[in-house]
């Protein structure tokens, strides 16, 4: 990679790289974006936007089977973060003082594309912004060798409501979303996964825009008992581990017995799967660790904070209150990621690298924001205005304190 970044933009850091990028489209907008994706991608772009005629058109090159499938998800997805914003979207109004909501007016989505699609990314994303009220939803991925989005991905964006795609990725479309260009429409903030340079863009580009945070490599941490299946737990771990080398599996056990038949499983079940090699690179880093009782369990996970917290265990539900940090958790005899990652109904945009002790996953409350409102009157002012004047004067503010003194009448 570092000879790639050299050998582009003569420098091995891929910070340094970024940097480059995101100053580029800033100060040349689309000649920036379609300069880019031909010197990374080698793809030559005849036009930035997907066309409503070419997402139509989309729907004949997908299965309906799968086109089925997409919109029960977005009706789950959909369910549970209405839901959700009945629960929130309350606006607090007691005497003089108020807080109204607002949604955003545009949000920029980022869906991984390129080698791979990821329609259910487009669903997690988009379809919370929908719920939430956006004005305007703009979607940014990776066109294909050919120039193209995936049909699938489009598919998924027209099902999910998303107003305008572009096909553009990596760092110059978070820049792109971040600032605006001929084409693309600057946004209020800019959520969803991708590489490390989408990652490092995002950070770049934070203030400007806000983030939903940088998401790392995908987790799952499983605390297992004698009494979880074996296989059940080796499929999870495999499932997590074909995403990428990176990502982390890890396994907590009060079983011995378990723990050895897992790694059997492992190896019998990896010989099915069409991604071996990325799956064992993957658990070469991956833990399977031997702890003496569920507690102990669930200490650990706490302090790992994982993106996926499944629980394989005898009473399962009876130990979700004792979780503290996870992005999302699973639980009960038949627990999998996988139900989560695409049809349950919360977003599968998860907290990762620890930062589950303080942050969220995706949700409608990414998409809206809170406003203060101070209804003053001369009632208001006399209660009030001295002790605003005594602490600005100790604070050494006299302009602030005039300022409310004049309104006293002082």
């Amino acid at each position: 990679m570092r000879q790639g970044l050299q050998k582009l933009f003569g420098t091995g850091e891929p910070e340094e790289a970024v940097r480059k990028i995101v100053a580029e489209v800033q100060a040349r907008g689309d000649a920036a974006l379609t300069d880019f994706t031909f010197k990374i991608d080698g793809i030559k772009l005849t036009s930035l936007e997907v066309s409503k005629e070419q997402i139509a058109r989309a729907y004949k090159e997908v299965d309906k089977t799968l086109v089925s499938a997409l919109k029960q998800s977005a009706e789950n997805i959909r369910f549970f973060h209405q839901k959700q914003k009945d629960n929130i979207w309350h606006e607090l109004n007691e005497g003089n003082l108020r807080q109204i909501i607002r949604p955003l007016q545009r949000a920029g989505l980022y869906v991984p594309g390129g080698t791979a699609s990821y329609p259910s990314t487009v669903l997690m994303t988009a379809v919370p912004a929908k719920v939430a009220g956006v004005g305007e939803i703009i979607l940014v991925s990776p066109p294909k060798s050919n120039g193209a989005i995936p049909a699938m991905t489009l598919v998924a964006a027209d099902i999910a409501g998303v107003d305008r795609v572009f096909n553009i990725g990596g760092a110059q479309a978070v820049a792109a979303l971040a600032y605006g260009t001929q084409s693309v429409p600057n946004v209020d903030k800019i959520c969803g996964p991708g590489n490390i340079f989408v990652m490092l863009a995002k950070k770049l580009v934070y203030g400007t825009v806000a983030i939903d945070g940088l998401q790392g490599p995908s987790e799952v941490l499983i605390i297992a008992d004698e009494t979880a299946k074996p296989e059940f737990c080796a499929a999870d771990l495999l499932a997590q581990a074909e995403h990428d080398t990176l990502a982390a599996t890890v396994l907590v056990t009060t079983s011995r017995k378990v723990a050895d038949e897992v790694l059997q499983e492992i190896e019998r079940q990896i010989t099915e799967l069409s991604r071996p090699q990325i799956i064992r690179e993957s658990l070469e880093h991956g833990i399977i660790a031997i702890v003496k009782n569920v507690n102990e369990a669930i200490d650990l996970a706490n302090l790992y904070a994982p993106e996926h917290l499944c629980l394989l265990m005898k009473d399962a539900a009876k130990y979700v209150d004792r979780i503290n940090n996870a992005g999302c958790v699973v639980a009960g005899d038949y627990a999998t990621v996988v139900l989560g990652d695409y049809v349950a109904g919360p977003s599968h945009a998860l907290p990762t690298g620890g930062t589950a002790r303080f942050s969220s996953p995706l949700n409608v409350s990414d998409f809206f924001k809170f406003i203060n409102v101070i209804h003053e009157d001369k009632a208001s002012v006399t209660s009030l205005g001295q002790a605003a004047s005594v602490i600005a004067r100790a604070e050494g503010l006299d302009a602030h304190a005039r300022a409310i003194e004049r309104r006293m009448g002082k």
